[in-house]
């Protein structure tokens, strides 16, 4: 693990540690309070606390193993490992959310007498909102800084305590005024709360699970940066997924029609660098070098390939059309060109043969075309002195 990564992996667990022994505080206050003093909804609030205090442990042990590097079995890393706990952190929330949301419903409906709650309860419902609500900001920033989900999520569901926290010091008030109904109402209304912070975090990174993309203004901005670098004519796809913080992509450009390979992939290499360096949730890029813009071809929208011959087959076939061409044996090189389902060739020839007054340039490239006229890839020819 590199150092970046070593301290982005030592603050979460910091902030995490931090959340965790404070939800674990308020956790048993809240039960031991909610007990004595005759308080569902404080009940339920601290078994939210206790919720956030099992994600604690969650981005505690899941922070370790997603800040691995690749290895053999994970060549992109081990990120997904934060996207599944997410998943299941979600999970567990809307299971705690529908037994809660049962008990305070049961309580409604089959119970001849509510209790009262007591001042206490009050207290403690005063004392999360403030604490819950700061260790929020906390965690939040932190999670910003070093663009982990699963960390801003942890924020959120902290702040989804405080929150019901309000709730449930509104529910006691009332009940203590004698609005008696109006404390198991907050426990449900905290239980409902829970249930859809739990829907939204799961939802989220199933889709983040199934490779869902990244939005259509990041892309857009990506597209930018990459027609930014000089040799790019054109992006015609540009294909991406999350893996916890990180973005990967697959990227088609399109470069000059006859550019070498070597310029061609130095100006990938170019794309790839300043890709990474401009947008820092990038962790991965496949460039693929295409001379020509092929996204609407006919063959391509219906899955189809069209197969060229190779060199070999192509070397073949030209030397034994041309055999007996006059000056073929002085081509120095023959360069290929695959463009538009078709095969062009280029034709090397020493200067010195034009010197010759038997040589006739036009004629002898119209003897080569004509020589090759029933070769139904090959599209062009081109002569080249040098």
């Amino acid at each position: 693990m590199d150092a970046p990564a070593q301290q982005r992996q030592h603050e979460i667990q910091k902030v995490t540690l931090i959340g965790a022994v404070l939800d674990a505080l308020l956790g048993f206050a809240k039960v031991i309070v909610g007990v004595l003093a005759n308080s569902h909804a404080l009940i339920a609030d601290g078994i939210h606390s206790f919720s956030d205090l099992l994600t604690d442990a969650m981005v505690i042990v899941v922070s370790k193993f997603s800040h691995h590097g690749p290895d053999e079995d994970h060549p992109y890393g081990h990120g997904r490992f934060e996207t599944f706990a997410t998943v299941v952190l979600g999970a567990l929330l809307i299971a705690v959310a529908g037994a809660m949301a049962y008990d305070s419903v049961y309580r409604l409906l089959y119970s001849e007498q509510l209790s009262i709650p007591a001042w206490p309860a009050l207290v403690v419902a005063g004392i999360s909102i403030v604490s819950k609500e700061w260790i929020y900001h906390y965690t939040k920033a932190v999670g910003e800084k070093y663009n982990s989900k699963m960390l801003v999520a942890n924020a959120w569901h902290s702040r989804s305590d405080a929150i019901s926290s309000i709730v449930v010091l509104v529910g006691v008030a009332g009940a203590m005024l004698g609005i008696s109904w109006l404390d198991n109402v907050a426990a449900l209304v905290v239980a409902i709360m829970i249930a859809k912070i739990g829907w939204d975090l799961a939802w989220e990174s199933v889709q983040e699970l199934v490779d869902t993309a990244l939005s259509a203004e990041e892309v857009d901005g990506m597209k930018g940066i990459i027609m930014q670098i000089e040799g790019v004519v054109g992006v015609h796809e540009l294909r991406s997924r999350k893996m916890g913080a990180d973005a990967l992509l697959d990227i088609h450009i399109q470069v000059g029609s006859k550019v070498s390979v070597s310029e061609g992939h130095n100006i990938g290499v170019w794309v790839t660098d300043s890709l990474l360096k401009n947008v820092k949730s990038i962790t991965d890029v496949t460039v693929h070098i295409d001379p020509e813009d092929d996204d609407n071809d006919d063959a391509r929208i219906e899955g189809k390939v069209v197969l060229l011959p190779l060199r070999g087959d192509v070397m073949a076939a030209l030397n034994e059309t041309w055999e007996g061409i006059a000056y073929t044996e002085s081509i120095k090189k023959i360069n290929l060109h695959y463009l538009r389902d078709s095969v062009q060739a280029e034709v090397f020839m020493p200067a010195d043969v034009l010197n010759g007054e038997a040589f006739d340039r036009a004629q002898f490239q119209a003897e080569l075309q004509k020589g090759t006229s029933h070769l139904p890839w090959l599209s062009h020819i081109s002569v080249w002195f040098g």
